[in-house]
């Protein structure tokens, strides 16, 4: 039997030396190119993939002093714990209704990018994208910041507002209700403009003589927005609504950290705060790998599982 351009020793296939030779030689060409992908490359080399080595912590009873390799093993007592602790339940429903929540408002940013995108008026429209760009770069430090001056219940804007048409202050802050819409809105407030950058340059690539012939047929403007604009950029939007399922249970601890308090624990406490709280607080570091680990896992299963889907449904997904 013979294997066009391979050959064949002891049943197994021998890949040509002029395969690697032809990979070198389109390296040595665009050498530059993977000069430039470089720090990237150890970028997550050293912080996401050398650290995966820690993971074992989470199987292991954790002590500084005896190192990863010297602590003993102790299977999955810390997960078992997690699942039976009476806080289970109520950690992982608020990290799914926060998840989920955000999850609603994905199409916000490609709608945002649509209304943008029909914009006819360049110094407006620019003013508008930089409007809305700004937040992003806002520290949640100072978000937060802005979130209590403006919702206090003696001198914040919105309750002054509200008093002023007759209502009564809410306590807005220190109310369980309330705590997801202001998590949730206050962040696509700051990443809505951020998050349709990538919309808006898909849109640039529609071929624009699709929209004149569209318009010369008679097309409404939502009638070319539904059947030429959408279908454009749908790829994209599918890639990044993998990439959004590959994060669901990420929740950022620091704004819910800094948000949180005693009055309003009831809704805010998550599995993040809580690996927070117990690894470094506490110092129960095998613990709260478990537990991220946890919360990991989901991620991936997740993520896995959407784009397996995509790939069946649209013919798009990430690998």
């Amino acid at each position: 039997m013979q294997v066009k351009h391979a050959e064949v020793k002891h049943n197994h296939v021998v890949i040509p030396k002029n395969r690697f030779s032809r990979m070198w030689k389109n390296f040595l060409k665009s050498w530059q190119l993977y000069t430039f992908l470089l720090p990237a490359l150890l970028f997550f080399v050293i912080f996401h993939y050398i650290p995966m080595y820690g993971v074992q912590i989470a199987f292991k009873d954790f002590f500084a002093t005896m190192g990863i390799n010297g602590s003993p093993w102790v299977g999955f007592e810390h997960f078992e714990r997690f699942f039976n602790s009476y806080y289970f339940w109520r950690l992982l429903k608020n990290t799914l209704i926060i998840s989920l929540y955000q999850l609603c408002l994905f199409p916000l940013p490609i709608i945002f990018a649509l209304m943008l995108n029909e914009l006819r008026n360049g110094a407006f429209k620019k003013w508008t994208q930089t409007l809305t760009y700004a937040p992003h770069f806002i520290s949640v430090v100072v978000v937060v910041g802005m979130i209590i001056a403006f919702l206090d219940p003696t001198t914040g804007i919105i309750n002054l507002l509200i008093e002023k048409l007759g209502g009564d202050s809410v306590q807005f802050l220190t109310s369980p209700s309330w705590f997801r819409h202001i998590y949730v809105w206050s962040g696509e407030w700051q990443g809505l403009g951020w998050g349709s950058i990538i919309y808006l340059a898909a849109l640039a690539g529609v071929n624009p003589e699709l929209l004149e012939a569209a318009k010369v047929d008679g097309a409404t403007r939502f009638q070319r927005i539904l059947h030429i604009n959408i279908p454009a950029i749908l790829p994209t939007i599918v890639i990044l609504f993998i990439l959004n399922i590959g994060s669901f249970m990420a929740i950022g601890f620091e704004k819910v950290l800094l948000l949180q308090n005693s009055l309003n624990s009831e809704t805010s406490d998550i599995i993040q705060t809580f690996v927070y709280e117990t690894g470094l607080l506490e110092g129960q570091y095998s613990f709260a790998a478990a537990v991220g680990l946890f919360d990991s896992v989901i991620n991936i299963i997740l993520l896995v599982t959407v784009n397996q889907i995509a790939r069946k449904v649209s013919d798009n997904s990430l690998w």
